[in-house]
């Protein structure tokens, strides 16, 4: 029997599994990286390492045991597979872009809701074309996207959305 992981129910596991990839070895880092919180972490590596993903290996240190997660060959793959889904996705959503036409860009983009945050974990998209979706569609990036997983500068703050100029710059009103 295959087990996979969907991206359409578990997100967070992809994203976990790729920080365990790209060499995220120790709980707190890897929650740090995931942005997610301790006990949801925790759940999600058991269920990694029931379906083989990982590996967990207690090893012992100076300052007694350390725990040590590493993804399996297994893990490889299906990391390696769901970005290559998330790249055909990011692919279709570019050329619904280019094609100039809202609404079906909207739509693919509601259907498609819960693979966002991954692509922008895995650098998939192109984050500025990303942005330029939403300012086609007249919409914030944060209606899709939750603000913990927008890069810095480009939604809230200081970003892209012109900010509160409280850096030292002028707001110069010209009549308009």
């Amino acid at each position: 029997m295959k087990i996979r992981i969907t991206m359409d129910d578990e997100p967070k596991d992809v994203i976990v599994l790729g920080a365990i990839k790209n060499g995220n070895r120790k709980f707190d880092k890897i929650q740090k990286i995931a942005k997610i919180d301790g006990g949801e972490l925790n759940s999600i590596l058991e269920k990694l390492e029931e379906r083989g993903l990982i590996n967990v290996e207690e090893k012992k240190g100076w300052l007694g045991k350390k725990i040590e997660i590493t993804v399996t060959e297994k893990g490889t793959r299906e990391v390696e597979e769901r970005v290559h889904e998330l790249q055909e996705k990011w692919n279709q959503m570019s050329a619904l872009y280019k094609t100039g036409d809202k609404q079906k860009l909207q739509q693919y983009m509601d259907d498609n809701r819960s693979f966002l945050p991954m692509m922008m974990f895995f650098g998939v998209m192109d984050i500025m074309m990303f942005s330029m979706m939403f300012s086609m569609m007249g919409m914030a990036m944060s209606d899709y996207v939750p603000a913990e997983s927008i890069p810095d500068g480009l939604e809230g703050g200081e970003g892209m959305d012109g900010g509160d100029m409280g850096d030292g710059g002028f707001d110069i009103d010209i009549g308009f």
